[in-house]
C-alpha cells in the first residue's frame, strides 16, 4: 500500500499543490513555520477522515478562504484508489472513495492504516488519560470496525446523559427513569470496548517489550497496568451508585471513558520517575510498537508519518530508526526535516529509494 500522488487545495497554508511521490521515502525539507508538518496531516486526514493536530475542521481552510480539498491516490493491494476530502467547515464534509461518497466517515478508517511519530509524543506519558486511552483508541480504530462505532454511540450516549444531567441542575428538577434509559444504553457498548482493550494490551505489551529492548539496548522490565473502573465491578452497578455524585457534578463519573494505562519502567510509574531520555525512548517504542501490530494485524505495512523527529533524537534513537527504515517489509515514509543534508545522509545510508521536497511558505518544490 502507498501513496502516488497528493493534492492539497486550501488546505492550512497551502493554496494548491500537488505532489508525486516515492512509494518508498518521501521527505520534505524547509525551515520551521513553512508547512512541512501540515503536508503530514493531509496525509493524517485522508487515511482518518480527520486532522491529526486539531479537534475540529474549523481552522483548516487556508486563511481567508471558506472550504479545503484534499485527493490521495493510493495504491492498495494492486488496486487503484482516490480518496477525496471535501470540506466547508461548520457547514458540510464529504469524504469520496473512488467519487463514490462515504455514508458514514467510521466506515474509512482502517482501510488505509496509518502512524504518526510527533516530537509532542512524550505527552502520551506525561499528560492526562485521555491521551493514553487515545493511543489505544486510534489503534483498535483502525483494526475492529464494532469497536469504532461502539466507541461512536458509548461517546455520544454519555454526553446526551451529561446534558440531561445538567439541565436536571438548571431546571432544579431530576428524572431518574430517564438516566436508567442512558444507564441501559451505555452497558453494551461499555463492556465490548472493555473487552477489546483488555485484549488487545495482552498482544500490545509483549511487543512493546520487544520494541523498548531493541531502542534501549538494555532490559529494564516494561508493563503496562489498564486502570477501569469495570475491572473491579459491573458497570449497570457502578452507574447506580455513583448516581448521587453525578447529580451533583452534572456529569458521568463512571465508565471506559475514565480508563488510564499506567506504564512503568523495572516497577516505576514513567510518568512520575522517567527522566527526559528515557521518555523519549519509550514512547518512540510505544509508536513504532502500533506500527508493528497494525502491520501484523492488516497485513500490509501502515503509511509511516515521522514529524521532525531527527531533531529530537540521540544519535542512538535515530541508529534504530535508520536499521528500521532498511528493512525490506517497512512500508511508505514520510519525513519533515530542518536540515536538508542531514535527511538526505540518513536516507541514503538506507540505499532505498527516495525523492526530497523543499517547503516554503507553502510551496513544494522538487529536489
Amino acid at each position: 500500500m502507498y501513496l502516488s500522488k497528493l493534492i492539497l487545495t486550501n488546505f492550512k497554508n497551502y493554496p494548491y499543490q500537488e505532489f508525486d511521490l516515492s512509494p518508498a521515502i518521501n521527505c520534505f525539507t524547509g525551515n520551521n513555520g513553512m508547512g512541512k508538518t501540515n503536508i503530514l496531516d493531509a496525509i493524517y486526514y485522508l487515511c482518518m477522515s480527520k486532522s491529526y493536530f486539531l479537534v475540529s475542521d474549523k481552522n483548516i481552510a487556508r486563511l481567508g478562504e471558506d472550504f479545503f480539498r484534499l485527493e490521495g491516490r493510493f495504491e492498495v493491494e494492486g488496486k487503484k484508489e482516490k480518496i477525496v476530502a471535501k470540506v466547508i467547515p461548520g457547514k458540510k464534509k464529504e469524504l469520496e472513495i473512488n467519487d463514490n461518497p462515504y455514508l458514514k466517515f467510521s466506515d474509512h478508517i482502517g482501510f488505509l492504516p496509518v502512524v504518526i511519530i510527533t516530537p509532542d509524543d512524550t505527552d502520551i506519558i506525561s499528560e492526562g488519560s485521555e491521551t493514553r486511552r487515545r493511543l489505544i483508541d486510534n489503534t483498535l480504530s483502525q483494526l475492529n470496525k464494532k469497536y469504532l462505532d461502539d466507541l461512536i454511540l458509548y461517546n455520544k450516549i454519555i454526553r446526551q446523559r451529561n446534558a440531561a444531567l445538567k439541565q436536571f441542575a438548571e431546571k432544579g428538577g431530576y428524572n431518574r427513569n430517564l438516566l436508567d434509559i442512558y444507564n441501559r444504553q451505555l452497558l453494551e457498548p461499555a463492556r465490548y470496548i472493555h473487552e477489546q482493550r483488555q485484549t488487545f494490551l495482552q498482544h500490545f505489551i509483549p511487543i512493546l517489550r520487544g520494541v523498548h529492548l531493541e531502542i534501549s539496548g538494555n532490559s529494564e522490565e516494561v508493563d503496562c497496568e489498564y486502570k477501569s473502573q469495570l475491572n473491579e465491578m459491573a458497570f449497570e452497578l457502578l452507574l447506580d451508585r455513583t448516581s448521587e455524585k453525578d447529580r451533583i457534578l452534572q456529569r458521568t463519573t463512571a465508565g471506559i471513558h475514565r480508563d488510564d494505562l499506567i506504564f512503568t519502567l523495572s516497577g516505576n510509574a514513567l510518568k512520575r520517575f522517567a527522566s527526559q531520555g528515557q521518555l523519549k525512548t519509550f514512547t518512540l517504542a510505544l509508536k513504532i510498537a502500533q506500527y508493528q501490530m497494525l502491520k501484523f494485524e492488516k497485513k500490509k505495512p501502515p503509511l509511516l508519518l515521522l514529524d521532525d523527529i531527527f531533531d529530537k533524537l540521540d544519535s542512538q534513537r535515530v541508529k534504530f530508526l535508520l536499521q528500521l527504515l532498511i528493512r525490506q517489509d517497512f512500508g511508505q515514509i514520510f519525513i519533515t526535516d530542518t536540515h536538508p543534508n542531514r535527511v538526505t545522509q540518513i536516507i541514503e545510508k538506507t540505499g532505498a529509494d527516495f525523492r526530497k521536497f523543499n517547503i516554503s511558505k507553502g510551496t513544494a518544490t522538487p529536489i
